[in-house]
């Protein structure tokens, strides 16, 4: 399974097997990026070619990859338009976690 987590101000791309142990992982913090910079599709970009050549042994003995997404960031369709490249791909999901209509909001402020 490879999960991309793209919140508003990182990006991500985990490896792991079917049992949720993690393999290998790459953010956009470990591949030199600092500040606002690692929100950028441009670092999207950069984590998934580094993903793709750490990983090489992993993928060539897997016979089917699920890929999962989450978060809103903007390095989100990035991340997925070079994963999806990938052979062996077989369920494309989005695990985005949504509000069904969330928390009350607080008060009215009084004037």
């Amino acid at each position: 399974m490879i999960y991309i987590l793209a919140p508003l101000n990182n990006t991500g791309v985990i490896l792991t097997n079917f049992q949720g142990n993690v393999l290998n992982w790459v953010t956009a913090g470990s591949c030199g990026f600092k500040g606002t910079r690692k929100a950028t599709p441009f670092a999207a970009q950069t984590v998934v070619d580094i993903f793709c050549t750490k990983t090489i042994s992993y993928r060539e003995k897997c016979i089917e990859i699920y890929l999962y997404i989450s978060g809103i960031g903007p390095g989100r369709e990035t991340a997925l338009r070079k994963l999806a490249k990938l052979d062996k791909i077989t369920v494309i999901r989005d695990i985005t976690p949504l509000p069904h209509n969330g928390c009350r909001p607080p008060k009215k402020r009084r004037t």
